[in-house]
């Protein structure tokens, strides 16, 4: 059934073509062949069609495939949002480097000469703007128009905007809110600061909290999902706004915790090609080999972390290799010694053909590729496609264990101390690493421990910010700011720069410091 809804939803996304790219400025109304007012007047169902749409535009670039992409680009399969994500929150850290080098990637991968004019910084600020106007729109129409469970897909459009706005608070720190009380406004939007732009997305969250389902269709949100999403809001409430909320992260973390969800028992399984079947995975972003393809879903990461000189790419399910990502040893050098570590996920590296030191990240034998991710299934057969069908999992059962260590650590109300050592332990324990003792717990081990469970997932950049690693040179990696062995970088590091498409787009836009 999960599989059939994955399908389902990957489907009605394909098929609703409605939407064409609004990236001009940031309050025009979305052009559409029919209006959506219209069409919901002619069909209420077609409600689901849009509302799985707005989803799909996490995973795909654009609705009429993989050379589609519903924002402006040379390449339309380097604008899809997870993409975008890896690009920005693995490759400007410590984990991954990636060895094109391609009109801007060099300056993502060596965390160095960031310019507003970098059409990777581009793509993602653009991808928040589709989908902020997109769905306060469907939000504005549907106030008009009668539909099956109304509240509930309202819901699920206002977490959709939340988490676009999430990534904008995250990388950019501001820009404009686009609500139904400015929605269509002539005149350029006035700036937010990050910390309107996080109240905001607060207030979004808490008052959807319970109007979203316990449960849902596999690939939409339920009330877990937006309180993980508020939880990590909160755990990096510090960095935002300047006042620390780890009280309140630790709160929505139990929630999470509490919610049913339990931890997968082989941590490959969470990355392979029947991951939609997971008792772990809290929201994911679908892919599907058939369905819906595109070269910017987890095709990016499996694809890209394979070729043909050193591996055989039929063995992850794969029949094209880019030769492009690779590990550095500030990743699986926290395994320690990879052949006798007991820690399955130390088995996730190809280190055949491979050096260990990354001496020059446009070398591809240079660095281990990362195999966490593949594209065959852990249980049964499944057959090689140019497309990943695997799904990633933007929210899962283990960051939240690890959340709630942390915020323990940092000294949030109501936080046990041996209750956070269970569950690091039971993360720890699934991929038969060693136990560790309550001594051993501190937060420089929660760090690590993120890397080793999480990286390569999206949230390296964000976690080294919050533990004042990212700028500076308290901390260095291969070729963080462009040298071998690493240097430091300055503050302003912390934000991206606000592409000057955007800045040209709206004259109440103003740059970030640094930039």
């Amino acid at each position: 059934m999960r599989k059939l809804n994955k399908k389902i939803i990957l489907g009605m996304s394909a098929m609703v073509l409605l939407f064409s790219s609004c990236t001009n400025d940031l309050d025009t109304e979305p052009k559409v062949e029919l209006s959506i007012e219209n069409l919901l007047a002619q069909d209420p169902n077609a409600i689901e069609g849009l509302l799985s749409k707005m989803y799909g535009t996490f995973a795909l670039s654009g609705p009429n495939g993989p050379g589609s992409s519903d924002i402006t680009g040379p390449d339309p399969g380097e604008t899809a949002f997870l993409r975008s994500i890896i690009n920005l929150q693995d490759f400007t850290a410590d984990d991954m480097k990636n060895r094109w080098g391609d009109d801007g990637l060099d300056q993502l991968t060596t965390t160095s000469n960031w310019d507003p004019n970098n059409k990777f910084f581009k793509y993602l600020y653009d991808r928040v703007y589709y989908i902020v106007p997109q769905t306060t729109n469907i939000i504005r129409v549907l106030d008009g128009v009668d539909v099956d469970n109304e509240a509930q897909i309202v819901g699920e459009l206002r977490f959709i905007r939340s988490l676009a706005y999430y990534y904008m608070i995250d990388c950019f720190g501001k820009g404009v809110i686009v609500n139904e009380t400015n929605y269509g406004e002539t005149s350029p939007l006035n700036e937010s600061t990050r910390t309107e732009l996080f109240e905001f997305v607060e207030q979004e969250l808490l008052a959807i909290e319970d109007i979203l389902p316990e449960t849902n269709s596999y690939g939409r949100a339920n009330k877990a999902t937006a309180q993980m999403l508020l939880a990590k809001l909160y755990l990096n409430a510090e960095v935002y706004t300047g006042t620390q909320r780890y009280d309140d992260a630790l709160t929505y973390t139990v929630k999470v915790i509490d919610a049913g969800y339990t931890l997968a028992p082989n941590f490959v399984s969470l990355f392979s090609g029947d991951n939609d079947t997971s008792t772990e995975i809290i929201f994911p972003l679908i892919a599907d080999p058939v369905v819906s393809q595109s070269y910017g879903n987890t095709t990016y990461i499996v694809n890209g972390s394979l070729s043909t000189e050193t591996m055989n790419i039929l063995d992850f399910g794969a029949t094209d290799a880019w030769t492009g990502h690779r590990a550095t040893k500030a990743w699986y050098g926290l395994y320690g010694d990879l052949e006798t570590s007991p820690d399955d996920r130390a088995e996730l590296f190809w280190t055949e053909g491979h050096n260990y030191e990354m001496e020059d990240y446009k070398t591809w034998a240079d660095g281990y590729p990362s195999i966490k991710f593949r594209n065959t299934n852990f249980n049964g057969s499944s057959t090689a496609t140019s497309f990943s069908g695997t799904d990633f999992p933007l929210f899962r059962l283990a960051d939240a264990y690890l959340m709630y260590a942390e915020c323990t650590l940092r000294g949030a109300a109501g936080g046990s101390a041996s209750q956070a050592l269970t569950y690091v332990n039971q993360v720890r324990e699934r991929s038969h690493a060693t136990a560790i003792s309550a001594g051993q717990l501190d937060l420089d081990f929660i760090l690590d421990e993120r890397a080793r469970e999480l990286n390569l997932e999206g949230h390296r950049r964000t976690d080294l910010i919050r533990f004042g690693k990212f700028t500076g040179g308290t901390y260095l990696w291969p070729w963080k700011g462009n040298t071998l062995n690493g240097t430091s970088i300055p503050s302003t590091y912390k934000l991206f720069p606000i592409p000057q498409s955007a800045l040209q787009a709206n004259v109440n836009l103003t740059q970030n410091p640094g930039y």
